[in-house]
């Protein structure tokens, strides 16, 4: 019995030793919470890398917009510009996986649905298609230059965020010099 006691008291040392000792505790808590940090710290990056890719693709769709919006007649050596001045808000970014096309708009009289007028850039829409646009922006025999920009962002640590991300935005604008902006060699507006 006496073994018994003095195994228990024994034990009962042993434990209250172990649990007043603090030498290790620091790299305990340490080796538990640096992966927790390192997750949020790579997460902080990868989302605040996004965020400011998303305001610029906004940006890029202004850009295009506000620049033909403010001419007359556009011919392929403005669009380029254009396309050129819209890309340069991407630095320090890579814009690469930017793409963006610029439209004009007619919107028909009758049925005040919007059609394409002419369409330039990555991915051009067909000629009198029919494009939906927001119920204000509806005005009979109004022109609208349409900007669409789109951009695959990939996560440069990948650790949090595994997938490329599409952001993606618009602008609308109406022409400011004229009634439409006309694409060279037209020299007139013309309603489809």
């Amino acid at each position: 019995m006496q073994a018994i006691a003095k195994f228990w008291r024994t034990t009962r040392l042993t434990a209250h030793e172990f649990l007043a000792d603090g030498r290790g505790l620091a790299a305990t808590e340490f080796a538990v919470i640096v992966p927790l940090m390192l997750v949020m710290f790579f997460g902080t990056v990868e989302f605040s890398s996004a965020v400011a890719i998303d305001r610029k693709v906004t940006l890029m769709a202004r850009t295009l917009s506000d620049l033909t919006s403010q001419s007359t007649s556009v011919g392929d050596t403005d669009m380029t510009n254009f396309f050129a001045a819209s890309t340069a808000i991407m630095t320090p970014y890579d814009a690469t996986p930017a793409s963006s096309t610029i439209t004009e708009l007619y919107v028909d009289p009758s049925t005040l649905q919007a059609h394409v007028q002419w369409s330039k850039g990555s991915v051009p829409r067909a000629a009198k298609s029919a494009v939906t646009i927001p119920s204000t922006l509806a005005i009979a025999g109004t022109y609208l230059i349409f900007s669409e920009v789109s951009y695959s962002y990939t996560p440069s640590v990948g650790y949090v965020l595994k997938n490329s991300i599409t952001l993606s935005d618009v602008a609308y604008t109406r022409p400011r010099q004229s009634t439409c902006v006309y694409y060279s060699p037209d020299t007139a507006c013309t309603a489809y």
